[in-house]
């Protein structure tokens, strides 16, 4: 994994969050910048800008790394209309550098002819209507799991009583609304429900599978939310490393708990779920 610099203390948190997703992408992709910029279009120089913080990648930049890493852009594109308004409409397009001749040379070009290596993508008419409807739904599910968090740690002391058994242990959360205060434990309790997901785990073959999903190479991180990372929380829980309700969110509780995983499995530790973690929630 690479050893990244750290980023400006200036930077707006907005794009501090997109450039930190574009590292982990590459990262896990296992893609140096060379290959790249080979399979994007957009130079070395220019990556290392982007990765860097010090210019706001385009739009088509963003989106030609996520799918050269096979994953759907939506989330990342969201992230970036957030961080472009953040960074100010003078610098949301900055220019990137010319990477030079290519190695090849196309029909009908000779070879000391200039070639762009950045190419424009045009819009879609539907696109940034599909972009507003992303960052709102990552919004919405950020609200939801705040609120879900809030009453999973007054269950969690509640609970703290009395053993339970970690493979048998159903998760709970609340619908309560955003706007309505949580005074005390009885009155969470009473908004309490009982969620869709129940640990069923399974030793198959040598390996534990809590009956929610199979898969052994889906990428998780904050933010992710359904029955892989609900089969997460459930193999966490079942190591013994509470990763707080089994909801299906993936929170800040839940990617705490993929660290010390990670730690004590001795991976790289970046609260992230890949193939290796897979691997060691599964052994």
């Amino acid at each position: 994994m690479s050893r990244w610099a750290a980023l400006p203390a200036e930077l707006d948190p907005r794009v501090r969050q997109l450039v930190v997703r574009l590292r982990r992408l590459k990262d896990h992709s296992g893609l140096s910048l060379r290959q790249l910029a080979a399979r994007t279009g957009y130079s070395e120089k220019s990556w290392e800008r982007y990765l860097g913080g010090r210019s706001l990648p385009p739009a088509e930049a963003v989106e030609a790394l996520v799918r050269a890493v096979g994953e759907d852009p939506t989330r990342l594109l969201a992230l970036h209309e957030v961080a472009a308004e953040a960074w100010g409409s003078s610098r949301a397009e900055e220019p990137p550098e010319p990477s030079g001749t290519s190695e090849t040379t196309e029909p009908g070009r000779t070879t000391g002819a200039p070639r762009p290596t950045e190419p424009t993508v045009p819009r879609s008419p539907g696109r940034s209507l599909r972009v507003a409807l992303a960052a709102g739904a990552v919004a919405l599910v950020l609200a939801l799991a705040t609120a879900a968090l809030l009453v999973v740690r007054l269950s969690d002391e509640n609970a703290a009583e009395q053993p339970t058994d970690p493979l048998a242990a159903t998760a709970t959360s609340t619908a309560t609304s955003a706007s309505a205060p949580t005074s005390s434990p009885a009155s969470a309790s009473a908004a309490r429900s009982e969620l869709p997901y129940t640990c069923r785990v399974e030793r198959i073959d040598g390996r534990w599978f809590a009956g929610l999903s199979r898969t052994e190479g889906a990428i998780l991180a904050s933010g992710h939310a359904g029955p892989e990372v609900a089969e997460a929380q459930c193999l966490l829980r079942r190591a013994g490393i509470s990763p707080g309700g089994i909801d299906g969110i993936f929170g800040p509780m839940t990617e705490r708990a993929v660290e010390r995983a990670q730690q004590r499995a001795g991976l790289v530790v970046d609260g992230i779920i890949g193939p290796h973690t897979w691997k060691a929630l599964r052994r």
